[in-house]
């Protein structure tokens, strides 16, 4: 299963790579933490290493270590305004569960 990037979320991850004048797309991944035990991990990344999985989606790519993709497959990344607060989104087809504050989850 691929792990995607809506237009609006490339855009967006385009624009911040241009401005910072390096990397290659953008790393994905999670860790434990929160209630729900899991949260997601998001940073730019300049290099992909021997066993990462790497997806291209509307010009961006995604990388993703293999501990992290049992976690991600199938999941759309999209990124958001609502009234003052503005990030990106996880739409995953894994999650059986979140966390009241939304910060974590588990499958």
């Amino acid at each position: 299963m691929s792990i995607t990037i809506t237009q609006t979320a490339a855009k967006h991850v385009n624009e911040h790579l241009m401005s910072r004048g390096t990397g290659i797309g953008l790393r994905l991944g999670v860790k434990t933490t929160g209630c729900s035990g899991l949260a997601y991990v998001i940073e730019f990344a300049d290099k992909v290493e021997n066993d990462d999985k790497v997806f291209e989606n509307n010009g961006i790519k995604l990388i993703i270590n293999p501990k992290s993709y049992v976690y991600l497959k199938g999941t759309e990344l999209d990124f958001g305004k609502e009234g003052l607060n503005e990030g990106f989104k996880f739409n995953n087809p894994n999650v059986k569960d979140k966390c009241g504050c939304g910060e974590s989850f588990n499958v």
